[in-house]
């Protein structure tokens, strides 16, 4: 995935400087986890397993990039839709064409899984899938030129949103969920415009596969790294900030607060933005914002150390196991 920081002070420091295949699944038991509201409401919660989570997401990387226009593109895209099939979800291959800023033809898909189709009550669960077609910030300058595998940029988020398929097909939920996968979401120019970036987010937000808008949703975006830390973007807040809040609720009340913390951070281009902007569902965004470097995301953003080495399975569980909480309190009506 890639998005620009977009704060005063970071175009101020530019100034600065210069201007310028398929393996077969876990079978663990998925107990429940009851809760109750603070509506004196009992919610059952599925147990996310970070496991299953953590396989998903090196299945993803042991394709290979995931760059539009390449093999390991399309046998990647062949694997979501398989596997979404067997938890029993409807999916929906969105096709499309785009040109990147390179002004290379893009054959890309937005992968959609659609639970409870016909319930009009839904919510949407989203990440990108694609990988960068170059490490532009590595410092080895041989690197900068190659494709990165993007193990927590895209494949962690996408690891995580099959986990939730594999716990909703295994605990009914009554509620209408779409699991959106955006293709084409990190094809950009370092420092183009903004409309560069994004590109699956803005078919999908253009071309709504349903009638029945969602209610909300969530982006998740190198959201599985070691000592992730997720804060509360100015995009999220300026647009969502009652979901956002409640999220970030339900996370600090199972005891993921070192994760989920209390501080506001700058605006950011993701795919949430021409969500929340042009499809007009309020989306948030969890997503690492490290506050010791200088980009603002993981030093690993954008070069070759985005590998299975920085992926922790106590993130995974604290960001999957959260997600799953909101999906089943707003079906129980006590989100």
């Amino acid at each position: 995935m890639l998005r620009r920081l977009t704060p005063f002070y970071f175009f101020v420091a530019l100034f600065l400087i210069g201007c310028n295949g398929c393996t077969a699944d876990p079978k663990p038991k998925t107990p429940t986890i009851t809760l109750k509201d603070s509506s004196k409401k009992t919610v059952s919660i599925p147990k996310f397993h970070r496991d299953s989570a953590y396989l998903f997401t090196k299945k993803q990387v042991d394709f290979g990039p995931r760059v539009p226009n390449t093999k390991a593109h399309t046998t990647t895209k062949n694997w979501y839709v398989q596997k979404f099939k067997s938890y029993g979800a409807e999916v929906i291959e969105q096709n499309f064409q785009v040109r990147s800023f390179q002004n290379k033809l893009l054959n890309s898909t937005n992968v959609i899984a659609q639970f409870n189709p016909s319930n009009s009550h839904r919510v949407v669960l989203a990440a990108h899938w694609d990988t960068r077609h170059i490490g532009d910030q590595d410092t080895d300058e041989k690197k900068q030129k190659e494709a990165i595998l993007g193990a927590d940029d895209g494949a962690s988020g996408v690891g995580m949103l099959i986990e939730i398929a594999r716990q909703i097909s295994l605990n009914k939920i009554d509620l209408g969920i779409d699991i959106v996968l955006f293709d084409a979401e990190d094809q950009g120019s370092s420092g183009g415009k903004e409309t560069e970036w994004c590109l699956g987010s803005q078919h999908w937000a253009k071309n709504l596969h349903t009638s029945h808008k969602p209610k909300f949703g969530i982006l998740l975006d190198m959201a599985g790294s070691k000592n992730a830390r997720f804060t509360k973007d100015q995009v999220s807040m300026n647009y969502a900030p009652k979901v956002m809040n409640k999220v970030w609720k339900i996370a600090q009340e199972r005891g993921y607060g070192n994760f989920f913390v209390n501080e506001a951070s700058g605006p950011l281009i993701d795919d949430h933005k021409f969500v929340n902007e042009i499809a007009n569902i309020p989306m948030i965004d969890i997503i690492n914002r490290p506050s010791t470097t200088r980009s603002g995301f993981g030093n690993y953003w954008h070069t070759h150390d985005d590998n299975m080495n920085i992926i922790d399975k106590k993130t995974l569980r604290a960001v999957g196991q959260t997600v799953l909480a909101v999906v089943y309190k707003e079906a129980a009506g006590v989100f």
